[in-house]
């Protein structure tokens, strides 16, 4: 075979399936039990989770959706794909980001108080008058006091799992072989005992950079460094712009830099979370992907990022969302896309695999994209508003993009009393439902109010009429006097957390005595302690197990506006505490057990951190 390109004269071996043998004792799992007790690096092309080891877990190339060439959170036996750098008598493990970064620090340390520190980070930095965020990972190891012997192993697999790759090796580097695509590995560690996986004694830094079959033009030391380096002043950069509130700065600096590396910078999709198939709750089968755009969850990322000043990924988005308008001809738009656009997203399960914990199915796809969840419209509404009204953005909306989103209000109109699968896709079960009306409502009203700034007189008495056309039966017919609550449907009696959105879309005055009752009944009967559950009426799987945390987050927005301030932050302190020793949040809290559960790191519920944390802090001027 001839010599691999960029290291003439070298010649490797040829391509050959991974041996048994060569990946360690059968059976053995490759991981410790899977947790979400993880960091995550990314540079808003790809993403990697690495737990609290150091182990790399998970990792989709070469998009957020796409194959996990590393699926040791959803199987960690011998079978599954890892790259792990373990330390001889490891007997302490700790993990840290950089402040105000995206860089991940994991040190390990061994019983006589050696040990090792491990970089890892997803280049990004501005080169060339562009953002430079390549699929390359990079790990860099750094020897804390003396020599240690550590052993590392490399093992990814394609198409979710299945596939072993071929290996080749240089002077300088690995290549793993598949079918799809072929990752290089370039280190300057030695190649003979990665492959062999062997126990090594090391005396000084190592650097691994793993991505694109693409020799590299420097010396890997000298570009890793200059890569961290650059990628380090970056995120400090992006954080030091963010207008923070005067407490909980941590946390919302933590929670803003997950939520911009859930955007998909070649499109503009922001992901609703990096992960596919953990489970809401341990057997429940409630097992999602959610490596998509939910319009929803999209709208609330951006109203996240916008109130600390962050109009960078709203740019992004509304090149995204501006496709799916134009796409949609004032008809039906689904609840999710997929980051490329794609409309069909076909659900399947994959049963060679384990899952999470054991929990299966692990799925893919995601057959929401089937539903009608008429909410929909309000939350492409709300998500455009802000450009129309910005004076910082470079390319304000104006009355050609006000057309088309006309035409997304005509069709919330139609649709705001027709029944659909409401913002919690219930799959077997259909009414009108009252978030997804509200949603219809505050997209007429917003579209007055956009009317109103471009000096449209006409256009905005036009949607104020339709608005007010809402808005009164869906005062009338959503409140229950039975319950003494807004309820989940119109005529129904089920309490759904989701009336709480009334106030945050302005819909209702917090302080309405119907909506202070509202908050007092879905206490009584959604809340385990602090925690809060989604809806009380069992679903397709039964009732639910798990608190939603984004309804958690809700009831503190909604006890601090009708006056409870201090009950609120005492709930707020407990979903602070709820979080992993990174600041990361999932979809779920297990209101027992206080495990986290659902797809992660979810960005509704980084989003509630930074919303909660902006309503509680006390101003800057109270103290300054």
């Amino acid at each position: 075979m001839t010599a691999a390109t960029g290291t003439p004269g070298i010649p490797v071996t040829p391509g050959i399936p991974v041996a048994p043998t060569a990946l360690g004792p059968v059976n053995t799992p490759v991981t410790p039990e899977a947790s979400l007790n993880c960091g995550v690096i990314g540079n808003c092309s790809y993403n990697a989770m690495v737990d609290k080891s150091g182990n790399i877990v998970w990792c989709c190339l070469p998009r957020f959706d796409g194959d996990p060439v590393f699926n040791a959170l959803l199987d960690n036996s011998d079978n599954g794909s890892v790259w792990s750098v373990e330390l001889e008598n490891c007997v302490k493990t700790e993990q840290f980001y950089d402040p105000n970064t995206a860089v991940l620090r994991t040190r390990l340390t061994d019983a006589d108080n050696h040990g090792i520190e491990i970089t890892d980070f997803a280049p990004r930095f501005l080169s060339r008058d562009r953002m430079f965020r390549p699929l390359m990972l990079i790990r860099r190891i750094r020897i804390l006091n003396s020599a240690v012997r550590i052993r590392v192993r490399v093992r990814p697999r394609f198409d979710w799992g299945r596939v072993t790759p071929q290996i080749t090796r240089g002077s300088h580097h690995i290549r793993y072989v598949g079918p799809e695509q072929t990752l290089r590995l370039n280190t300057d560690a030695s190649l003979s005992h990665l492959l062999s996986e062997s126990w090594f004694l090391v005396n000084k830094s190592l650097n691994f950079t793993l991505g694109p079959d693409e020799t590299l033009n420097e010396g890997i030391e000298d570009i890793c460094r200059r890569f961290e380096k650059e990628t380090i002043n970056y995120w400090r950069n992006w954080s030091r712009r963010l207008a923070l509130p005067y407490e909980y700065q941590d946390v919302v600096i933590r929670a803003a830099i997950t939520l911009k590396m859930s955007l998909y910078e070649d499109t503009g999709a922001i992901i609703a979370a990096m992960t596919t198939s953990i489970p809401e709750a341990p057997g429940s089968e409630r097992n999602w992907d959610y490596r998509f755009c939910w319009l929803r969850d999209a709208f609330f990322v951006v109203r996240a990022l916008n109130s600390l000043s962050e109009v960078g990924t709203m740019e992004e988005y509304l090149r995204w969302l501006s496709n799916i308008v134009a796409s949609s001809k004032g008809g039906h738009i689904q609840p999710l896309y997929g980051i490329g656009l794609e409309e069909h997203l076909p659900e399947s399960t994959l049963d060679h695999l384990p899952g999470y914990r054991g929990h299966k199915p692990v799925r893919v796809g995601n057959q929401a994209q089937e539903h009608f969840q008429h909410d929909v419209y309000g939350n492409v509404v709300l998500g455009a508003a802000q450009a129309f009204l910005d004076h910082r953005l470079l390319n304000r909306a104006g009355v050609a993009e006000f057309a088309l989103l006309e035409a997304v209000g005509e069709q919330a109109f139609r649709v705001h009393d027709q029944p659909d699968a409401g913002m919690w896709e219930l799959r077997t079960r259909a009414r009108v439902h009252t978030s997804s009306m509200l949603m219809s409502w505050a997209a007429c009203d917003r579209l007055s109010k956009i009317a109103n700034v471009l000096e449209l007189p006409e256009r905005a008495a036009y949607w104020q009429g339709r608005a007010d056309q809402i808005r009164e039966p869906l005062l009338r017919d959503a409140w229950s006097e039975e319950r003494q609550s807004f309820v989940e449907s119109l005529g129904g009696r089920d309490l759904d957390a989701s009336v709480l959105l009334m106030a945050e879309v302005n819909f209702i005055d917090p302080m309405d005595p119907r909506f202070i009752k509202t908050v007092e009944a879905l206490e009584k009967t959604l809340c385990d302690g602090p925690y809060m559950r989604r809806y009380e009426a069992p679903d397709d799987f039964g009732k639910p197990e798990t608190a939603f945390n984004i309804c958690t987050f809700w009831r503190i927005d909604a006890l601090a506006r009708i006056g409870r301030k201090e009950e609120a932050r005492e709930i707020f302190e407990t979903m602070l505490k709820a979080r992993n020793h990174l600041g990361l949040l999932s979809e779920d809290t297990h209101p027992v057990t206080g495990e986290m559960w659902g797809n992660f790191p979810q960005t509704y519920s980084m989003v509630g951190l930074i919303n909660c944390a902006m309503r509680l802090s006390a101003p800057w001027d109270s103290v300054i």
